[in-house]
């Protein structure tokens, strides 16, 4: 391909001069590459970010989840209530405790479970819900906050794709639940290759999400353990780059927004094309997402004028791993429309056009 034409990707991570030089300058030191001082700064800049009182950094956004159940007392026999549609790392972080999800169909609007239809599915076995913002779009977060508190279940939130989205209120999304996790896995707005991160107001919490990190033991540097802990930590190697991304971050928030409403205005009143929509004062998209008649005919189509995407999550529980009966509409119809466009933060104003104008020309508009 010429350069007019070159293969755009869905998602390719950014990582340049900034993070090179953080790599660099801790190398000069000569450290240990384990998680100490870089990796608590990383953690300050988070939890500062966020708001939150305390922020505690994992090794990636499946395990932070895992955890974050682990410390609300989730175990066998205990049921999880999780969207159908999400990535799957939400339930599988709950059946590696020996718990059950129990799914839950999303909303069609903006794919985000609503409270009145977690509340039909909660039992006697119910303790925890994991709260999915999907995509950065904000739940409602005052009714699930009253539902937790009515019933006495804990309160989740997988913000991973949410980093730089915030509640109506103010809060950043993952400050509504007892802990909230985010991921640093190479597609997201910041990345770290992989990595996690939990934040939470509670003392007590962020005391046991320390320990259970760290072989459950109070700080490094000992063999006395008082509790049971693994090993989930950090490393400085991570923490650099992490560094470097979130001083990046507020200037990636402004771009994804921009990349978002070029689409919008460039396929509106595209017969076929469902972008779900975005409150951009609160909300930063991670991936352009949408419902696409003909999804894997366009698809095709994109990818033979070298534009790449990707087919959003399927229902999770026709997934061959759960394999499931049960019908979730919403989520079904996602498996068979749902389509990730080009989401990637370099991506400039001349791509977004080709690709709007290639989505144009597939629909004949």
């Amino acid at each position: 391909m010429n350069a007019k034409h070159d293969f755009i990707p869905q998602m390719r991570p950014l990582f340049g001069a900034p993070e090179k030089a953080e790599l660099m300058a801790y190398l000069d030191e000569d450290g240990f590459f384990t998680e100490f001082e870089r990796t608590a700064a990383f953690e300050r800049a988070i939890a500062e970010f966020t708001g939150a009182k305390h922020c505690v950094v994992v090794n990636n956004g499946t395990v932070s989840l895992s955890l974050a159940a682990l410390a609300l007392g989730v175990g066998p026999g205990d049921e999880v209530i999780c969207p159908n549609y999400t990535m799957i790392a939400t339930p599988n972080s709950v059946k590696m405790l020996g718990a059950t999800p129990v799914f839950v169909d999303v909303h069609a609007s903006d794919l985000i479970l609503r409270a009145e239809a977690v509340r039909a599915a909660i039992t006697p076995r119910t303790k925890a819900v994991m709260l999915v913002s999907s995509n950065g779009r904000a739940p409602d977060a005052t009714a699930f906050e009253a539902l937790c508190r009515e019933t006495g279940i804990a309160l989740i939130e997988d913000a991973a794709q949410s980093l730089g989205s915030f509640y109506p209120d103010g809060r950043h999304i993952g400050r509504a639940g007892a802990i909230g996790s985010f991921s640093f896995s190479a597609p997201k707005i910041i990345s770290t290759g992989q990595g996690g991160a939990l934040i939470t107001d509670s003392d007590e919490l962020a005391d046991r999400l320390r320990r259970l990190k760290d072989f459950g033991r109070a700080r490094g540097g000992t063999d006395i353990h008082d509790s049971i802990g693994f090993n989930f930590k950090f490393t400085e190697l991570q923490a650099c780059v992490g560094l470097a991304q979130m001083r990046q971050l507020p200037e990636r928030i402004v771009r994804k927004k921009q990349i978002w409403q070029r689409y919008a205005d460039r396929l509106q009143g595209v017969p076929g094309v469902h972008l779900f929509q975005h409150d951009l004062l609160r909300c930063t998209p991670w991936f352009i997402d949408g419902r696409f008649e003909r999804r894997d005919e366009l698809a095709a189509h994109l990818k033979a004028q070298g534009i790449g995407t990707r087919t959003m999550y399927p229902p999770i529980h026709q997934q061959q791993a759960y394999g499931l009966g049960g019908s979730h509409p919403v989520s079904e119809a996602i498996g068979r429309e749902g389509l990730w466009l080009p989401s990637m933060i370099q991506l400039s104003d001349a791509q977004i056009d080709r690709i709007g104008d290639a989505i144009r020309s597939f629909y004949g508009a």
